[in-house]
This record gives C-alpha cells, structure tokens and sequence, in this order.
C-alpha cells in the first residue's frame, strides 16, 4: 500500500456494502462513500465539489480487496487532482477572495459594527468585513449572498423578457450539487458562490436557467436557446468546469 494512500476500512477480505468512512490522501483524511450499484461493470471515482469528499460506485458484491487495490493504483490521480484545492479552504484576514472574477484581500477592521464592503487601498482591491474575526466567515457568505442577488436578479429578468417568460421566484442557496435550477411553475434557485465567478460567468448561470423557463430539458432546443441568450455560452461553461470546483472549497463556516 503507498503512504501517500491510507484506508482507514475494515478487513480487506469482506465482501463490500454501501459504507462510509475515511481515507488518508497525502496529508488529507477525506470522507469516502462507498455505493453498490447493482447494473454497475466497473468502479468510478468521482472527487465531490470542492475536493472535500470521494464517492466510489461499484458492481455488487466487489471485494474490500478490490477497492484496495483500486484506490492505490489511482493514489497518483488523486494527489494530482486534489493539489489544486487548498488542504483547508477556510477565510482568514490576508486570505484572497475572487468577487466577480476579481481578486480582493480580505482585511478584518476589528470594528464590530462595521459593514462588510469593497474598496481600494493603496491601488489594491481589498474586502473590509467588521464584527468578531469568529465571524469573518458567516459575514463574507451574508455579504457574497447579498452581491449575488444584485447581480442575477436584472439579468434574469432581462432574459426572461426576452423569451416572454415569467419568473415567480429567485432564491439564493449554497448548492454543491448544481449551481442552479429552474421548477415547472418558473421559481429559479441560484447558488450564491457564483458571484465569485466572472460576471460573463454569471449571466450564463441566469441565461441557463431561464431558458429551462422554456426548455425543461437538455436538448438542442434548450442549448439553442441558452445560446441565444448568452453567446458566451461555451466559454462560461469551460470557466466553470475548470474552476467551480475552487469556488466550492472555500469554506464560510
């Protein structure tokens, strides 16, 4: 077994259920999921949003051995993959925050009744946030979810007028599965953390949901249309496999 790549599982003889548990990746311990996929041939690996978790599918009845031996010939793949995210993706005072492509260096003024806003200092874009450094975390996520709205409520509605669609609702929430979404009865829900992306980036994010206003699907129509909205379409989705995963590893808590 590598050093890099440590199982903290039970005995490897025994026959695999779905489990949870940890594995050692370098210097990381990162929860694993483990799940029997009966129609499954082979196992997959996929590394969760963020770089914070490992979710393994694999055929019913497979070896703890198996996955053993599995995980330790893709220990390279894994250490390749994870570098990019930060070990800890915790908010410090220093640390530097991306709002709306941009990078801002977070300063904490100590003052505990002070509004969390952005500013230039010394030519240097920076991100005052006030109250407890405790709470450094919990004001930025508050300030971010605020940012957001600003920022996706005129595009939705820009593009909504475009195809004539109404929109009954837009909410913010702190999604890792899908950074936003579009119910039959025309409520959008957006993932705040996209305002750290570049504003191309986010009007793509609206322009894709309301096209589902229209196309409640995946199909040429619906990417017709999105394109139609957003020409920027296919670049808005390159930035975003490259680097959402960065905005998910960022933790607020």
């Amino acid at each position: 077994m590598f050093p890099a790549l440590k199982k903290l599982m039970p005995k490897s003889s025994e026959t695999l259920r779905s489990t949870e548990r940890s594995v050692h990746v370098g210097d990381r311990i990162l929860p694993l999921t483990v799940r029997e996929n009966g129609r499954a041939t082979r196992i997959t690996l996929r590394i969760e949003p963020g770089g914070r978790a490992l979710k393994l599918t694999v055929p019913a009845g497979l070896k703890r051995a198996d996955v053993d031996a599995f995980l330790d010939r893709h220990q390279g793949w894994l250490l390749t993959k994870l570098a990019k995210f930060p070990a800890s993706g915790e908010l410090r005072p220093g640390s530097i925050i991306s709002i709306r492509g941009t990078p801002h260096r977070i300063v904490h003024t100590g003052t505990l009744r002070g509004v969390t806003e952005t500013t230039v200092v010394d030519g240097e874009r920076v991100l005052r946030v006030g109250g407890l450094e405790d709470h450094l975390g919990r004001r930025i996520s508050a300030f971010l979810k605020k940012e957001a709205r600003l920022d996706l409520e005129p595009l939705v509605a820009r593009h909504a007028a475009q195809i004539g669609k109404p929109v009954r609702s837009l909410t913010m929430k702190d999604t890792r599965s899908r950074w936003g979404s579009c119910s039959w009865d025309g409520n959008l829900s957006f993932s705040w953390r996209i305002v750290m992306a570049p504003p191309s980036v986010i009007d793509y994010l609206a322009a894709h949901e309301v096209a589902h206003l229209k196309e409640m699907n995946h199909g040429p129509k619906f990417w017709a249309l999105c394109r139609d909205l957003c020409p920027g379409t296919e670049a808005a989705q390159k930035w975003l496999k490259q680097h959402g995963s960065q905005l998910h590893a960022i933790d607020f808590s």
